[in-house]
């Protein structure tokens, strides 16, 4: 799924918007054991409450493509006479009716995710009449061509509240708030099938997951009996290892703000073009950018090889799971200088008199503490 296609389903959380009639879902207790079951017809509730649920179930659809989201693809014998799969199915087949259906997946969940206290599983189905898109673009809301079918799970930690003082107005009073348990936004989650092309990909899934350096490798196995990706602050750490081991000497600031520098751009254009893909560069890419860099032959093939173990040689990653596309730092042990993303120009490194020094170009605008300064000293 692309941003554009993710966003369609996005708008479709809402109660003027969504065919989704009830909630199913348990409450599990920090034991793991299902306390409740609910199953809760959002018509029969306050509209107010039904929104919130709604919303809490469209964050699992939250975050940045190739980080929070990605997706997973079943091999064609898991579709074929895969269990896992035949349980995502018949979640989606009977609408979320069918009670034994319903119950086994619990129970795979229950016996995979670990988080810390209680937690709520969440389940919707909905189904989409989805408007023609014309190849200009536009859509005809009264032509479809076709109904996309689909459930979405969340998974939401309970945390308790502290308590606190509040003031009610009416009663011109102050009163003690009790703690009490709160729904926390979802924690990990899941969309299936996935909407492709604005079509139903029963090979396809969407993954949700709100922690970076923790994608549950447990659940997407449990769930999908698939090999969880890599997250993508582990890509971002792997990738700085590799550069900093293969181009040793040659690991230099100029070679560093270059890269920096080629990956800011290509998301800056790829997000200007409202490109529907995702973005991803290859190795051969990278090492482009390395060569252009001025790193020599030698370590670029260093770089090559250590790719190849630590992602394999066709592996293409994503630019924004790699850089911080609005944040350029330079740190010391000491000291931490960070600088607009666009202005890494400013920073240069030189050795005076046998110490290394960072220099920063300070033309006017210096403050201490708040306080303007003058910089003065020879011309």
């Amino acid at each position: 799924m692309n941003e554009k296609e993710i966003a369609e389903i996005r708008r479709r959380f809402r109660p003027d918007k969504s065919n989704i009639t009830h909630v199913r879902g348990c409450y599990v207790n920090d034991k793991r054991e299902i306390v409740s079951e609910f199953d809760q017809s959002l018509a029969l509730m306050p509209q107010e409450e039904g929104e919130k649920i709604l919303t809490t179930l469209k964050r699992t659809l939250s975050g940045t493509l190739g980080k929070n989201l990605v997706g997973l693809a079943f091999a064609t014998e898991q579709v074929v006479d895969g269990e896992e799969h035949k349980l995502l199915m018949a979640l989606r087949g009977s609408s979320l009716k069918e009670d034994d259906a319903v119950r086994a997946f619990y129970q795979r969940v229950i016996d995979a995710v670990n988080l810390e206290g209680p937690y709520l599983i969440l389940l919707a189905h909905d189904t989409y009449d989805v408007p023609f898109r014309s190849k200009d673009g536009e859509t005809l809301d009264d032509a479809s061509s076709e109904i996309y079918s689909y459930i979405l799970c969340s998974v939401c930690p309970v945390k308790m509240t502290k308590p606190a003082l509040c003031y009610y107005v009416p009663e011109n009073s102050f009163h003690s708030l009790r703690p009490d348990w709160l729904v926390s936004p979802p924690e990990l989650g899941f969309l299936f099938p996935a909407f492709d092309d604005r079509s139903t990909n029963i090979y396809n899934a969407l993954y949700y997951t709100r922690n970076l350096t923790e994608n549950h490798p447990e659940f997407i196995e449990a769930v999908f009996r698939l090999e969880a990706p890599v997250p993508a602050a582990e890509q971002k750490e792997a990738f700085q290892s590799i550069l900093s081991e293969t181009l040793a000497e040659e690991c230099h600031y100029d070679v560093l703000q270059t890269v920096h520098e080629q990956f800011r751009e290509m998301i800056e254009e790829h997000k200007a073009n409202k490109e529907p893909e995702p973005l991803v560069v290859s190795k051969d890419t990278v090492k482009s950018v390395l060569e252009h860099s001025g790193v020599s032959g030698e370590h670029v093939a260093a770089f090559d090889r250590k790719y190849d173990a630590e992602f394999g040689a066709d592996t293409c990653l994503s630019p924004r799971n790699l850089v911080d596309d609005r944040q350029f730092e330079v740190r010391t042990p000491d000291v931490t200088i960070r600088v607009n993303p666009e202005r890494s120009d400013l920073i240069e490194t030189r050795i005076l008199n046998g110490a290394r020094y960072i220099l920063i170009r300070a033309d006017e605008g210096v403050e201490v503490n708040g306080i303007d300064i003058r910089i003065t000293g020879e011309a």
